[in-house]
């Protein structure tokens, strides 16, 4: 299935969980099973929101965008910590009030038993996504699965805390056990926003993709010839890393050219999704690539 596939399936299951903890949520009259409830909402806005974001990814390079269209991606994850952020700001009120107002709780081993239903179908598609995500280096779906294995967990908090009422009778655990939700989920939140801000800043490849660059490059490196000014970024789910490429003068222009195809062939062979870009350069000429200093 393909990352689209998967995000259509996650909005299925997003409806379902909203159905099944809203209900558990009506029958008991716990905030905590609404707390629950309010984070599937999220877990909608930000599946539908991500395959948006995911088709816009996926269309090829135009004249606007010559590098392609790939860090919207970046903008599903913000965009789906922005709304863990509101959710948690509802629980949190809702909590406050319900502990400022303590009310008795209905049908708790219903609630219990929808909830339960809805963490399954919640855990099984997040495992699934995350696998895929793995594979496919879609910052869109590992940030849609990892908000649904926060829900998960979430939902494990709320029906233990709530198993605790049952046997204590006190009641003024439900509403603190809202506010723990909401206080796991605001982290959950500002970790995707950060990483999204990280990749919409031209974040570099991670370290075990420029360890694999660095071993081809390994591979090439002669007394004649030799690499610098190697710098790496990540867009989405590609991966671009630019380079000088130093050669004896004497070589001639056919030679060059036929050299740095190789390493560029050798290098996105390497590491899946990399588009390499090599200036070639004579042995003895040095390039400064740096931008100079501004006149205040």
């Amino acid at each position: 299935m393909q990352v689209a596939g998967y995000l259509k399936l996650s909005v299925g299951v997003a409806l379902a969980t909203i159905a099944l903890k809203t209900a558990a949520w009506w029958v008991s009259g716990s905030v905590g099973l609404l707390s629950d409830a309010l984070e599937s909402l999220v877990n909608l806005a930000g599946a539908t929101f991500a395959l948006a974001m995911v088709s816009v990814a996926s269309r090829p390079p135009d004249d606007d965008h010559p590098y392609g269209h790939h860090k919207a991606e970046y903008f599903s994850s913000g965009f789906e910590g922005v709304l863990i952020f509101t959710a948690a700001l509802a629980i949190l009120w809702a909590a406050v009030q319900r502990l400022l107002e303590p009310q008795p709780l209905q049908a708790l081993g219903l609630g219990l038993a929808l909830s339960v239903a809805a963490s399954v179908l919640n855990g099984g598609l997040a495992l699934s996504m995350l696998r895929k995500a793995r594979a496919t280096g879609s910052i869109a779906l590992e940030g849609d699965a990892r908000h649904l294995l926060t829900d998960v967990w979430t939902s494990a908090g709320v029906v233990a805390g709530l198993v605790a009422v049952a046997g204590t009778g006190w009641i003024w655990l439900d509403p603190v056990i809202a506010i723990a939700v909401a206080l796991n989920i605001l982290r959950e939140g500002a970790r995707l926003v950060h990483r999204s801000a990280q990749g919409l800043m031209d974040h570099a490849v991670e370290p075990q993709a420029r360890e694999a660059i660095e071993r081809t490059l390994d591979g090439f490196r002669h007394r004649t010839i030799r690499f610098d000014h190697i710098v790496t970024r990540r867009a989405g789910r590609r991966l671009f890393v630019d380079l000088h490429m130093h050669m004896p003068a004497s070589w001639s222009l056919g030679r060059a050219a036929a050299m740095r195809a190789a390493v560029e062939q050798a290098l996105m062979s390497a590491v899946p999704g990399l588009r390499a870009s090599i200036q070639l350069l004579p042995a003895d000429v040095e390039a400064h690539d740096h931008d100079p200093p501004e006149r205040e």
